[in-house]
């Protein structure tokens, strides 16, 4: 602790000094060695002045030793001889700093840190709060106390450094060189509490936390907007896919390509088809209709067939669906339809008219679009009040559904009456339960025989899914167009034996032979048979007229076109029938020449 630094040796012209320990605001105190202990080699050393101001009595340390006293510098050449400065009292110790110059010295008030009162009841400064800022200089005083630190080359000829002790400016004449009168109240703006500050800061914490708010609240718009625009986006994203694996999607064909239920080729949809055949038990008379539900598109349609509807039977004999359900039964006409129309029909229901009636009144009554009045056909008096009334939104008990749908005005064909059948039909179904319990329990209700290989469950179950098709919306009635003859054209394969049912139109091939129309008019029964043998004989087609209700003393042979003319001849020969027989007159659907036996017909001449 008792290091020695000479200062002397490093240039600055003073005597040794010693550490004797540190202030109270922990700077190294030193003390001078007198020039008596001072090392040999120190006492007879010319003091470095690195100012050359020996004849000016400089003394950088104020020590008033080991110089000669010369006057002090006057910088202004006045002539006077001011008194010697003071010496530098770095602590306050002497008489304190006058920054004024008055040359009065007031009693030394030791320095208080913490602003206590001084003993005269002066508050002094808080050296927390009315700190000025000081500029860090070092001058002789400090590298006295600090060894190793270097004189400030800008130091004035004065003498002094031009900084602030503890107590003011050090160095000689600095109490009144005005300017270097730096003093504390000059730089107090540095850290003194300005009252508008905290305003400021406050005003500027509200204008950013405003702004931060605001921001805040655009991206939170933003992020409102992407979220609908992606949530839309999806919506129609799910409603376009919906439509497209439904097949719904507009202008998407449902006869092109892929893997989507829209685009399954037609040939790949799976279909379930029941053919149901209408038994008007009352006047006598068929009507059918196939009833389709593609499991593939969610679809299901009513397809009507005509009775004219000419269809190929095991022989190669061509007849109208009408004979073949009357003469082949439903298990020969469902194969024959498979034929023509290239579908696979899982299975027939023969629904007689008192069981539509029963099957309408269990499901609770049907409500429809009614186009015609219908008369009662119980009524024993014509010209009564009709049974069902034409009109919009029509409730139909079974009686009335029965009799709309067999219902076939004067004059008009036989598609009106299918068309109102079909009608009955998908009533039917809006109303019939869509659990397959429930559905076969309606089934099983009306305690009629299917014929094989339909069975209760089976047709429960495939009505309920046809019901939830038509409670949806998703269900629809298409009648098969057929020409005169009874055989379909490219058109109607197109719109309904390919696009619904799936299937290709192979209808009798009208090029193959003349098609020959019998009716047995000459009583006997057998005639027809030995007649059809005949004629396939022959090479013609042979379609059956049915028996005539009446008989007849002569045969004909009628043709519609001249072009059949010859054609006729040549039946009316294979018949063994006269020529004279042979006149135009009209024919049979689907037939180019009609023939009607009579009385005159002899088998065995054939």
């Amino acid at each position: 602790m008792n290091d020695r630094y000479d200062t002397g040796d490093a240039g600055y012209g003073a005597a040794p000094y010693e550490l004797v320990g540190y202030d109270e605001h922990g700077q190294p105190v030193y003390r001078q060695i007198p020039a008596q202990q001072a090392p040999q080699h120190q006492q007879h050393q010319q003091p470095y002045d690195p100012y050359g101001r020996q004849g000016y009595g400089y003394d950088p340390y104020a020590t008033g030793a080991g110089q000669q006293q010369t006057p002090a510098y006057d910088p202004y050449d006045t002539g006077q001889q001011p008194a010697a400065a003071p010496g530098y009292d770095p602590y306050g110790a002497g008489n304190p700093y006058d920054p004024y110059g008055t040359g009065a010295h007031p009693t030394a008030t030791p320095y208080d840190p913490y602003g206590q009162p001084a003993p005269d009841g002066r508050q002094q400064p808080r050296g927390a709060e009315q700190t000025a800022y000081i500029p860090q200089q070092t001058g002789p005083a400090d590298r006295a106390r600090h060894p190793g630190g270097h004189e400030d080359d800008h130091a004035g000829p004065d003498g002094s450094d031009g900084r602030e002790g503890p107590e003011g400016p050090t160095g000689p004449g600095a109490p009144g060189d005005g300017d270097r009168d730096y003093r504390t109240e000059q730089f107090a703006f540095v850290e003194d509490p300005d009252g508008d500050s905290e305003d400021v800061i406050d005003w500027l914490k509200f204008t950013e936390n405003r702004t931060e708010r605001r921001e805040e609240a655009r991206r939170r718009a933003r992020a409102r907007v992407v979220a609908l625009a992606v949530v839309l986006a999806l919506v129609a994203v799910g409603g376009v896919g919906w439509l497209w694996y439904t097949g719904k999607l507009p202008g998407l064909s449902s006869s092109g390509s892929g893997t989507g239920a829209g685009s399954t080729p037609v040939s790949a949809q799976k279909r379930d088809v029941i053919v149901v055949h209408l038994h008007n038990t009352g006047k006598g008379g068929t009507s059918t209709a196939l009833l389709v539900d593609n499991t593939t598109t969610k679809q299901g349609t009513t397809v009507l067939l005509p009775n004219s509807l000419a269809v190929s039977g095991d022989d190669g004999t061509a007849t109208t669906l009408a004979k073949s359900v009357d003469d082949d039964g439903a298990s020969g006409t469902r194969d024959q339809l498979d034929t023509v129309l290239g579908t696979d029909i899982q299975g027939s229901w023969r629904l007689d008219t008192p069981y539509l009636q029963n099957l309408v009144d269990l499901v609770g009554n049907i409500d429809l679009d009614t186009n015609a009045d219908v008369p009662d056909p119980s009524a024993k008096k014509k010209g009564g009040a009709p049974l069902v009334h034409r009109g919009k939104a029509q409730t139909l008990s079974g009686k009335m559904a029965v009799a709309y749908a067999t219902y076939r005005a004067p004059g008009e064909a036989q598609n009106a009456q299918l068309e109102r059948f079909g009608q009955v039909m998908q009533g039917v179904l809006r109303k019939l339960s869509s659990d397959p319990s429930a559905a076969t329990t309606t089934v099983q209700t009306l305690a009629q025989i299917l014929d094989p290989p339909l069975t209760d469950k089976d047709l429960g179950a495939f009505l309920a899914r046809l019901a939830d098709l038509a409670k949806g919306g998703d269900y629809r009635t298409a009648l098969l167009p057929v020409q005169p003859d009874g055989t379909l054209t490219a058109r109607t394969s197109d719109s309904v034996v390919k696009d619904i049912l799936g299937g290709t139109a192979k209808s009798p091939d009208a090029g193959s032979a003349v098609r020959v129309s019998v009716q047995n008019a000459t009583g006997v029964k057998d005639d027809t048979e030995k007649a059809r043998v005949v004629l396939l004989n022959g090479g013609f087609t042979f379609l059956e007229g049915g028996t005539a209700s009446g008989t007849q003393t002569a045969s004909k042979v009628l043709y519609a076109d001249a072009a059949d003319k010859a054609n006729a001849a040549e039946v009316a020969k294979t018949l063994g029938l006269p020529a004279s027989a042979v006149a135009k007159g009209g024919v049979s659907s689907g037939a180019d020449v009609s023939v009607v036996l009579g009385g005159d017909y002899r088998p065995s001449a054939s």
